[in-house]
């Protein structure tokens, strides 16, 4: 997952003040409490240890620890800004005791082996462009027995990105490691992971971002430019003009990842990307 190098933060808080107005307090991906909801469809969370891996600004650790009953949630992130906000926001809903946040480089997971019954992450293992490596923590952090429930930016493919991607990408300026549904499966079951599962959620953002731009150039434009400045409002605007051009072609694929680490050696069985 990296070498522990310093991270340079991406996320500061103009970014989560800014995407709290489009997403919601603490969010810094699309969707959600609900979003998180089908991506933990069917999984018991009740008397869990969960690890919130990228967890960001908060939100989603928080939701998670209201919600779903786990015994402990612990978020992790690379980023001090966010972790930094993500603390004061649990001291302020009451909820210090029952969440813990990380903060540590990019590389090793700062947890012993078998730490957690379940790891969850929402769109942010896009940002490490090293797959193997990372699912191999994430086996290694999860119980035998535990789930890993995620969704991620994925690509459509691992070959050169298409023009248009290229654009979407240098106006997103952030580290975006995308790799196919294809890769990340493959990277799973190499780092032994059985129960494999990968759905595409394009035709679900691809509307849902449409909307989000509408809303950013009319009903919510007052509040984004009073939260960070009509240059960095105009700037989003014209990432979201680009985003939408490989949503609506199918190169951006936003997708749910699912698999368990065995009880036992030699557990197999992946479902088909869909």
């Amino acid at each position: 997952m990296g070498d522990n190098a310093p991270h340079e933060p991406e996320y500061d808080d103009k970014a989560i003040r800014f995407l709290a107005v489009l997403w919601g307090e603490g969010y810094l991906s699309p969707g959600g409490p609900e979003e998180v909801d089908r991506v933990l469809d069917g999984l018991e969370l009740s008397g869990r240890r969960v690890l919130d891996l990228g967890c960001g600004a908060g939100g989603i650790t928080l939701h998670l620890a209201r919600t779903y009953g786990p015994v402990h949630v612990t978020g992790f992130d690379v980023e001090r800004p966010v972790i930094e906000h993500a603390r004061r926001a649990a001291q302020e809903a009451g909820l210090a005791g029952a969440v813990t946040f990380v903060e540590a480089p990019p590389g090793r997971l700062p947890f012993e082996d078998g730490s957690f019954d379940v790891v969850f992450s929402k769109d942010a293992l896009v940002h490490v462009p090293d797959k193997e490596a990372l699912f191999r923590e994430i086996f290694r952090v999860l119980e035998p027995g535990g789930t890993f429930a995620a969704s991620d930016w994925l690509i459509a493919h691992d070959g050169e990105p298409s023009p248009e991607m290229k654009a979407y990408l240098k106006a997103e300026g952030l580290s975006f490691g995308m790799a196919s549904a294809t890769r990340y499966t493959a990277a799973m079951r190499a780092a032994g992971f059985a129960g494999i599962e990968a759905k595409s959620r394009n035709a679900w953002y691809r509307e849902v971002a449409r909307q989000e731009l509408e809303r950013l150039g009319g009903p919510l434009r007052a509040a984004a430019v009073a939260a960070v400045g009509e240059d960095y409002v105009a700037k989003n605007i014209g990432t979201w003009i680009a985003m939408q051009k490989v949503l609506d072609s199918g190169e951006h694929c936003p997708t749910h990842l699912r698999g368990t680490r065995p009880t036992r050696k030699g557990s197999v069985g992946d479902v088909p990307p869909s």
